[in-house]
């Protein structure tokens, strides 16, 4: 007899990752406000700042793919509160920080801690949800980051306006110790026997004892997921560049003050919103194989957008184009995030997600550190960074355009079943 997470419990499971999810993108996005007080606090430019900022996204890198090995190995539940309680810690160590050495190696070790949590959720997710609906789900879940873009703007320049930048980071990781607990004694799926919507794996809650031979190692003989990873790199690329330098550029290039910074950016932040939860819903309505045309245009829409963007003659044509940008960020998120839950087992989808997500977390540390170094050797300029982001708005389209379904979808559930029965 088979196991499936009753429906009531979905949502209750669906609300954890959410709230954690929100959490994690806030503490993330809190430094990219932080950035000026700290420069001036430690005496940085923006070449050191880069560096602070990848420092995040090389740790985080780094455990995209052993997270969705142990999510896959030992359970989700697990490696989420244990990701929890990591970044938290080392997100209120961020505000005691002293020096650049110090700060790097903080930020670090808090990458580390957060790289886990969605490759374990998508695990919680693929064991949750049929697979007519995790494309939904993910993007619920992914939904958490717009959110926090939407909140942390205002707060975080609140904050720091008010308490500064170090009680703010102690006290958002004192929140998320309080998070690491709340998870521990709710998020717990609730199985009953009995037969399953579709075939599926019999689990026991969601450890797989056998994913520890070769899970990896087969993923990456697939085209298909390099041709994901590409994509997730490339458009990552476009927004964590963005993320991290654009409070920078709108204050040095275009004048605005951290207050009115933190309101105009509530606009996009709230588009992304929107545009996620229609991106799950359109994506699980899509026809199978049509995913590959509909990436490839929402990754020349990158291209164009970000153009347009930072060539705007004015600041309220620069949000206009900013808030239609994440219609193609989210549906291309959603894309290389639900299309391996819907091509595997549940089985692997963890380690599938995180090979996915290494790319755009890999991303993450190779853009804001890339952008400082460009930024400072252009005298301040930000013309080549804009040209180097539309480059990679292209990438994405071009690595979409390479996807082929019959024999690479084939070969990954051909795999996946064979780790499953090892």
């Amino acid at each position: 007899m088979q196991k499936n997470v009753i429906a009531s419990n979905r949502k209750s499971i669906l609300f954890f990752l959410v709230l954690g999810y929100t959490l994690a993108s806030m503490d993330r996005f809190f430094i990219n406000y932080a950035v000026l007080p700290i420069s001036e606090d430690l005496k940085l430019d923006a070449s050191a700042m880069g560096v602070i900022l990848s420092a995040f996204f090389a740790g985080y890198a780094l455990m995209q793919i052993p997270g969705g090995w142990l999510a896959d190995r030992f359970g989700a539940r697990i490696v989420l509160v244990s990701s929890i309680t990591v970044w938290s810690i080392f997100t209120g160590l961020t505000g005691v920080a002293w020096s650049l050495v110090i700060l790097i190696a903080i930020r670090f070790v808090f990458g580390m801690g957060e790289g886990g949590f969605i490759p374990a959720s998508a695990k919680m997710i693929a064991l949750s949800f049929p697979k007519k609906s995790r494309s939904q789900a993910m993007s619920v879940l992914l939904s958490a980051a717009a959110l926090a873009g939407l909140v942390t703007p205002i707060i975080a320049a609140s904050l720091i306006g008010t308490i500064g930048w170090r009680t703010m980071f102690i006290y958002i990781g004192i929140s998320g110790v309080v998070m690491a607990i709340l998870f521990w004694h709710f998020l717990k799926p609730k199985f009953v026997s009995g037969p399953y919507l579709e075939p599926h794996l019999p689990l026991k809650e969601d450890v797989n004892p056998a994913i520890s031979k070769g899970t990896v190692k087969l993923l990456f003989r697939t085209p298909v997921m390099w041709s994901l990873m590409i994509a997730s790199f490339s458009m990552f690329f476009i927004n964590w560049g963005t993320a991290s330098w654009l409070p920078t550029y709108l204050v040095k290039e275009r004048g605005l003050d951290l207050l009115s910074l933190g309101m105009l950016q509530m606009i996009p932040a709230a588009t992304s919103i929107i545009f996620m939860l229609m991106s799950g819903y359109l994506i699980d309505k899509m026809h199978a194989g049509s995913e590959k045309w509909y990436g490839a245009v929402c990754g020349a829409g990158l291209a164009v957008f970000v153009y347009l963007m930072f060539n705007a003659s004015n600041v309220t044509m620069f949000i206009i184009y900013q808030s239609i940008l994440p219609f193609f960020m989210t549906t291309i998120t959603i894309l290389v995030n639900a299309l391996p839950l819907k091509w595997l087992p549940e089985s692997v989808g963890g380690s599938a997600v995180g090979m996915v997500n290494f790319g755009g977390q890999l991303s993450g540390f190779i853009a804001p550190l890339s952008i400082g170094f460009i930024v400072d050797a252009s005298g301040g300029s930000f013309s080549l960074v804009v040209w180097l982001l539309v480059i990679c708005g292209l990438l994405c389209c071009l690595s979409f355009l390479t996807l082929h379904f019959n024999k690479d979808v084939i070969f990954l559930a051909e795999t996946g079943e064979v780790l499953a029965k090892q």
